[in-house]
C-alpha cells in the first residue's frame, strides 16, 4: 500500500484553501461591481453600460493576450459556438443589470443563481444528458423557489418584469455556460473565448449605444470605470480559483454571493430580505447546492 507523502498532501491541503479564497473573493468583487452598477439609478442607458463594461475590463485582460502569443490567440475554428455565447452572454448581461437598477442585490444575485436550473434543462436539449427523477425533482423545486420570491399572495412590491428579465439572463448565463463548455471539449483556448466575448460585445453595444449616448458625469465616469476593472478582476480570480482547484470542491462557495450582496444592500440601501424573499432565496440556493450534490455523484460513478 503506498504511504502518501506528507509534504505533498499538506500542499495541495494549502492549494485547495487559497482556490476557496479565491473563489470567495471573486464572490465578493462581483458584488462591488453589482454595487457600482446599482449605484448609477439607472441613469445611464443599459447598452452604454454593458459597452463600458467591456471595454474598461479590456486592460485587465489584455495581458492574457500577450502572453498567449498577441492575436494569433484569437484564431478560432468555432465562430457559430462564439457567436452563441456572446448572444447568451450579452443577453445575461443586459438582464443582470437591468436587475440591479430595478431589484434588492441580493434578490438578483439568488434569482442568478436559477442558472443551474436552466442548465440541467438545456443540457437534455442540447447535450442529450439524462436528468434522473432527483435531479428533475431539485430543478421543480428551485422555481418554486423562484414563485416564492414573487410572493404569490400578493401585498410585494416586487418589480415583476424587473424579476422576468433577470430570469431570462439566467437562461442567457446557462446558454453561454453550455457552448463554453462545448468549446472547451473541443480544444478551445480559455484566453480566446474571454477575449472574443470582450471584443464582440464592447462592438456591439456600442452600436447600440451610439445613437442614445450619454455623456456621464465624473462620478458616473469612475462608476463606470469601476465596474469594468472590477469585474474583470472578479473574473480573474475565478479562473484563477477554477485552475487551483477542482469544481467539485469550489462551485458551492460561489453562492457566497447571497452573503455578500446581501450585507451590501443592507449597508448601502438598508435592503433586508422580507418572509417571502428569504424563503425564496432558501429554497433556491438548497436546489442549486442538491444539483450540484448530484452532478458530483454522477462524475465519480461515471
Amino acid at each position: 500500500m503506498d504511504i502518501p507523502d506528507p509534504q505533498a498532501h499538506a500542499a495541495m491541503r494549502r492549494a485547495r484553501r487559497r482556490a476557496v479564497l479565491l473563489i470567495v473573493a471573486a464572490a465578493a468583487v462581483f458584488s462591488v461591481s453589482a454595487v457600482f452598477v446599482k449605484l448609477l439609478g439607472g441613469e445611464i442607458p443599459l447598452a452604454q453600460l454593458v459597452f463600458c463594461r467591456n471595454i474598461f475590463a479590456l486592460p485587465v485582460l489584455l495581458p492574457l493576450l500577450l502572453r498567449a502569443g498577441g492575436l494569433a490567440a484569437l484564431r478560432t475554428r468555432h465562430p457559430g459556438l462564439h457567436a452563441l455565447r456572446l448572444a447568451g452572454g450579452l443577453g445575461g448581461m443586459f438582464g443582470a443589470f437591468y436587475g440591479y437598477a430595478h431589484l434588492p442585490l441580493a434578490t438578483v444575485t439568488a434569482l442568478g443563481f436559477t442558472m443551474p436550473l436552466f442548465l440541467t434543462l438545456l443540457a437534455i436539449a442540447f447535450v442529450g444528458e439524462r436528468v434522473g427523477p432527483r435531479r428533475g425533482t431539485a430543478v421543480l423545486v428551485g422555481f418554486m423557489g423562484v414563485l416564492l420570491m414573487t410572493n404569490p399572495f400578493g401585498g410585494g412590491s416586487a418589480d415583476l418584469f424587473a424579476m422576468l428579465l433577470v430570469l431570462l439572463s439566467a437562461v442567457g448565463w446557462a446558454v453561454a455556460m453550455i457552448t463554453i463548455r462545448k468549446m472547451g471539449a473541443a480544444g478551445e483556448r480559455n484566453v480566446t473565448i474571454v477575449l472574443w466575448f470582450a471584443l464582440a460585445s464592447a462592438a456591439i453595444s456600442l452600436a447600440f449605444a451610439a445613437p442614445a449616448w450619454i455623456w456621464p458625469t465624473a462620478a458616473q465616469w469612475a462608476l463606470l470605470v469601476g465596474i469594468g476593472l472590477v469585474s474583470a478582476l472578479a473574473q480573474l480570480l475565478m479562473t484563477e480559483g477554477y485552475r487551483r482547484g477542482e469544481p467539485t470542491l469550489l462551485a458551492p462557495f460561489e453562492y457566497s454571493a447571497i452573503l455578500w450582496t446581501t450585507a451590501l444592500g443592507a449597508i448601502v440601501w438598508a435592503e433586508l430580505p422580507d418572509g417571502w424573499d428569504l424563503a425564496g432565496i432558501i429554497v433556491l440556493v438548497g436546489s442549486g447546492l442538491y444539483i450540484w450534490h448530484r452532478e458530483v455523484a454522477l462524475g465519480i460513478r461515471r
